[in-house]
Order: C-alpha cells, then sequence, then structure tokens
C-alpha cells in the first residue's frame, strides 16, 4: 500500500494524517507540543513519533515501530512551528529522515505550518495569492503566491516572533494583554480614578493565581515574571508556578473568552478586541489596499486576488473571529471583508498534481481546524470554498 502522511507540528499539539494515492484517510493520530523554537530535539522527534505511530494504528494490520525497518512512507509533508528560516528547516529534516526512513529530499518537504494552511490556494486556477492567519497558542501571518506548476511559494510574513515578542492575535497575546490591562487599572486606581464596570475575567484571573482581592492585583507581575528554574519542586509551590511563563500567560486564554463570550464581560471583551486588532495589523500589513500604491508593497497582496485562510483554535471560536473581522474593517478592509460564508473543515484540501502536495492533497492534521474565507468586494456574493 501507497502511504502519504501529512503532520501539522505546533505549540499545543501535534496532528498527523495518513493517505492511500487517491487521498482517502486512513488514518489520523495527535501528539504533545512540538514547536521546533521552544523544545529540545528529542522532545520534537518524541511528539512526531507518536502522532505518526498513532495514524499507523489504525491504517496497518501489524505494529509498527519508528524508525521503520522498510521503507513505509512515498512522501511525507511537515508544517512546523518554529520552523523559519532554510537552516533550522534543515535541522528538522534530518531528524525526520532518521525517524521516518525517508531520504532528505523531494520526498520529504519541512515548512513552516502556515504553507499547509496555504494549501487551498492550488484549488483556485484563477486566484493567484493566499494570506494564511495562524491564531492558536502562538501566531503567524504570511502570504502566498504559487507558480505555474502549483508550487506554493513565500512572498512575505508578518508577526510569528514568538510570545516574549510579538505572537499578536495568539493565546500568548491574550494572556499577556489580560494582564496588561489588569496592571492598567491598577494605575488608573492609583490616581484615585473610578474604574467604569466591575469584571468577572478579573475576578477568575486573580483567583487562578491566588491573590485574594483586587487591591492586590500587582501581586500577578511576580507571579508572570518568576523563572521556572529559580523555583524549588515542593509540595507548597503552587502548580502555575511550575510551568514555564509563557504557558502561565496562554493558560489564561480559556478565562478571557469564557468572560467574554459567555458572561459579556467589557474588560474581557477589550482584551479581545485589542488582541484581534494586533491580528487585524498584520494581515492589513500583507494587503495592498484600496487607493494604496502597489510600488511602496511590491510583494503585498491584492486583497480582492487572494483568499484569506485561518488556522488555529482561537479564530475557530466565532465572537473571536468576528472581532478580527471587524478590526479588519476599522483597517480600511470594510469593501472585503463584511460578508462571508464560511466553511468549516478537518482537511487542507490542495490541487492534486504529481507533486507531494498533490499526492496528499487531502490530508492534513487531525484534531486541526481550519477555516478559509474567499475575499471578495462588498458588491459580490462570497461563495464557501
Amino acid at each position: 500500500m501507497s502511504l502519504f502522511l501529512c503532520v501539522d507540528c505546533g505549540g499545543s499539539k501535534t496532528s498527523a494524517a495518513i493517505c492511500d494515492a487517491n487521498g482517502n484517510i486512513l488514518g489520523r493520530g495527535l501528539g504533545g507540543p512540538s514547536n521546533f523554537s521552544y523544545i529540545p530535539l528529542a522532545a520534537f522527534t518524541e511528539a512526531v513519533r507518536v502522532a505518526v505511530s498513532s495514524a499507523l494504528s489504525s491504517c496497518v494490520n501489524t505494529p509498527i515501530t519508528l524508525p521503520p525497518p522498510t521503507e513505509l512512507f512515498v512522501s511525507a509533508w511537515f508544517g512546523i512551528a518554529g520552523v523559519d528560516s532554510p537552516s533550522v528547516a534543515q535541522n528538522a529534516s534530518i531528524a525526520l529522515s532518521v525517524l521516518l526512513g525517508i531520504p532528505a529530499g523531494p520526498r520529504l518537504i519541512v515548512a513552516n505550518d502556515t504553507h499547509l494552511l496555504a494549501a487551498p490556494l492550488r484549488l483556485h486556477l484563477d486566484i493567484p495569492h493566499a494570506i494564511t492567519a495562524i491564531a492558536g497558542t502562538g501566531s503567524c501571518v504570511v502570504s502566498f503566491t504559487k507558480e505555474p506548476s502549483g508550487k506554493l511559494v513565500e512572498l512575505a510574513r508578518a508577526g510569528g516572533w514568538g510570545w516574549l515578542l510579538g505572537d499578536e492575535g495568539s493565546g500568548y497575546h491574550v494572556g499577556r494583554e489580560a494582564i496588561r490591562q489588569i496592571m492598567l487599572d491598577v494605575s488608573r486606581a492609583s490616581l484615585g480614578m473610578s474604574l467604569p464596570y466591575k469584571s468577572t475575567l478579573k475576578c477568575k484571573i486573580l483567583s487562578h493565581f491566588g491573590i485574594k482581592s483586587e487591591q492586590a492585583a500587582a501581586e500577578v507581575l511576580a507571579i508572570v515574571h518568576t523563572p521556572e528554574k529559580a523555583i524549588n519542586n515542593s509540595d507548597n509551590i503552587p502548580g502555575y508556578l511550575l510551568v514555564p511563563r509563557e504557558k502561565r500567560l496562554s493558560q489564561l486564554t480559556p478565562l478571557v473568552f469564557e468572560a467574554a463570550f459567555k458572561d459579556n464581560d467589557e474588560f474581557a471583551l477589550r482584551v479581545l478586541r485589542n488582541v484581534a486588532g494586533g491580528l487585524a495589523d498584520q494581515i492589513a500589513q500583507l494587503c495592498i489596499g484600496p487607493g494604496e500604491n502597489l510600488a511602496i508593497k511590491p510583494r503585498g497582496v491584492v486583497a480582492t486576488e487572494a483568499i484569506l485562510c485561518f488556522g488555529g483554535s482561537l479564530v475557530g471560536v466565532e465572537g473571536y473571529r468576528a472581532l478580527v473581522l471587524d478590526e479588519l474593517r476599522k483597517r480600511g478592509c470594510k469593501e472585503l471583508c463584511v460578508q462571508l460564508i464560511l466553511r468549516w473543515t478537518l482537511l487542507v484540501t490542495a490541487h492534486r498534481s504529481t507533486s507531494i502536495r498533490g499526492a496528499i492533497s487531502q490530508v492534513t492534521c487531525a484534531g486541526s481546524t481550519r477555516l478559509y474565507a474567499k475575499i471578495w468586494p462588498v458588491r459580490n456574493r462570497i461563495a464557501a470554498l
């Protein structure tokens, strides 16, 4: 049997899918976090091994260990968060070649995870460009074009700098912005200013960190800044201090979303509007808007000639996605992003060809959510992809 593998490596999980030569999905599997920039090579390889082994278990008759004793995959396509340069891609390729028994070269494609998200561009012969916006644990926005052969070519990118310097619109950003807004209110209170509303989100975050009152909210700074390596393991140490600092931020995201979309908490909505605005800024940065001079951004994308591809857990939430689109309109994209008909799918569908991308044309990551929105002027109806 000819097997084709596709793996999406992200900051929260690793998702693998296997298909046959006809694009029929034979198996899916999940593994742990595998952002190449954040974890050691051994941990990355183990996360991939777990995900691929799980996918294999549902499509082969006998258990197979990795590396396989004989050649197993015709080809494989990896989209890996944190693979942002050729040298890093080469390092990942070497490890994956050993793990999977696939020689480094054209049968083993390793790229940033945004490349997987751009695959629908290959289905649309009349559309030359795609903008991919990933907003999950981390974030990145990348624009693509395609060659006559169907090969995807990266044009430009914005963001993807990691939790410390950027990742606008991501789970990291949500947590960071929630803490910032809490501290801004602390500053306002120190001036004797009255706050306009009570917030269920503040209570949830302070309670999460064991802070007993809003008057003591500034205690959160020591909690988010203390390096985990500086903490001695003890039964008396709260669990939130034993995780990396960036996770202390991203783990606040469910609290923010619950407060915003369930409690209708204005403080939480303010946090998410700011975060959504950061992602919208980066999408707009890659676009050539109405009346904008193409010579200023020669590698910019004319939005009316592109598809916008969303991926990641945050933009999978309708309320948050609506905030992002609203922020795009505020940035001059009103005529481009008003009416959308959206199609949810768990499969990245690429245009069929003899290349690896065609061979795995219907493969993506089990458990990943991908959202594709066609961008047209408002006078045209927007069709589901």
